[in-house]
Formats: structure tokens, sequence, C-alpha cells
């Protein structure tokens, strides 16, 4: 199915995108009822998205929690100075880890920040995600990695991807 949004991108499909920067409906059908609030179809809508994903629009789909609702106020941010030739190892065996939430590679900021692998842990107590990170640290033979343990003090906004062209008077995530 040749989806309008390949052809020339419509009204409809760029109210599509703003709706998709709101995150999807909490339904059954979110494409339908996604659908339905742009005037596409629910074939539509998935077709567009699909190929918004293959041209890198869309580079993933994702959850965003929030946390510190739900009682979980210990969340570190655990940074890593791995050696580069074992980074990527190192980053993916902990990636697997399911106390480990996120976790991702960053370049390091010479002479003052030498980490380069970050991974975050939630928990509802400090001692118990400093307890997760400990085994993670056994687990994993990490103990001559040099590490430090960042808890967060402040939650700050957190949102999805933005997929709409702004306004010029528009200030980046408003």
């Amino acid at each position: 199915m040749e989806s309008a949004c390949q052809l020339s991108e419509s009204d409809a499909h760029r109210r599509l995108r703003v709706l998709l920067e709101q995150g999807l409906p909490l339904t059954p059908r979110p494409w339908q009822v996604l659908a339905e609030r742009c005037g596409l179809e629910e074939a539509e809508v998935m077709a567009c998205v699909r190929r918004w994903q293959e041209e890198t629009l869309i580079k993933r789909l994702g959850l965003v929690v929030r946390h510190r609702r739900l009682g979980i106020d210990a969340n570190a941010m655990v940074v890593w100075n791995v050696p580069d030739d074992q980074v990527a190892r190192v980053g993916q065996s902990l990636a697997q880890e399911s106390v480990v939430t996120l976790c991702y590679r960053r370049p390091r900021r010479l002479p003052e920040w030498p980490f380069n692998l970050f991974c975050m842990i939630h928990g509802v107590q400090r001692e118990q995600v400093l307890a997760q990170l400990e085994l993670l640290v056994h687990r994993h033979g990490l103990a001559e990695i040099d590490h430090q343990v960042l808890f967060s003090q402040h939650a700050y906004r957190q949102c999805g991807g933005r997929y709409a062209p702004r306004r010029s008077d528009e200030h980046p995530g408003a």
C-alpha cells in the first residue's frame, strides 16, 4: 500500500506528527484513535509511522515513566570510565541487567570528564540502589573500573520525540 505520506505531506499528516509528539493514547487501538483525530485511516497511520521509522524521522518508540510518582526516588546514574576496547561489551552486558533501566555510551570530555559509559539504576532507597550496583560490579568483574554514582536531586521534565517543525516564535520543548 503506497501511503500518501510518501508522496506529499498533507495537513492530516502534519497533525499526525504533532499528535505523535504527545504520545500514544492509552487505549487498545492507539493507531485507530490517532487516525480518527487527524482524519486518516488506521492502516495509513501505521504505514506513515513505519515509513517515518525507515526514513529515521522516528528512530524509536519509547515509554516515559514518571518514577517519582511511583515512589521511586533513589535514582542513580552510574558513570564508568571503561577502556575503549571493552566499552561495547560492558555496555551490552549491563544493559541486559533487569535493574539497569538505561545504558548508553557517550564520548569522554577530557580532562574534566573521563566517563564514557552511563547506566541508570532506579530504586526506592539509596541503600537498595547501592546494593544492586555492588552486585553488578561483582557479577561483571568491574571492580577495577573507575566509576561514580550520581544520585539525582531533581526530577527534570521528560518528553518524547519531536517530529513536527516548530514555528520560529516557538521555543524548543514548548
